[in-house]
């Protein structure tokens, strides 16, 4: 579980911290517990990181449906090209 800490970071400070964690986790020389500490904190931010990127492709997502539906509304009220561009 995050904490509320957590769902304050920006997506930059998770990655930086999470960077670090790696870092520390791959240079080695920590106790069997520092290590899982540094684990447990990894999956922490890696889940605040998904979470930041899982919203920005929603709205990428949005957008795009948006410009679409606007491209499609503008073919279909000017001049009928017959280009067929919206099967999916």
């Amino acid at each position: 579980m995050t904490s509320k800490t957590d769902e304050s970071l920006g997506y930059e400070q998770a990655r930086d911290e999470l960077i670090e964690v790696v870092r520390r986790l791959e240079a080695g020389g920590t106790t069997l517990e520092e290590s899982l500490a540094l684990w447990e904190r990894g999956e922490e931010l890696a889940k605040v990181c998904r979470r930041w990127l899982d919203g920005a492709r929603a709205r990428l997502d949005a957008a795009l449906a948006e410009q679409e539906k606007d491209e499609t509304a503008a073919t279909a009220g000017g001049t009928a090209a017959g280009s067929g561009s919206g099967s999916e």
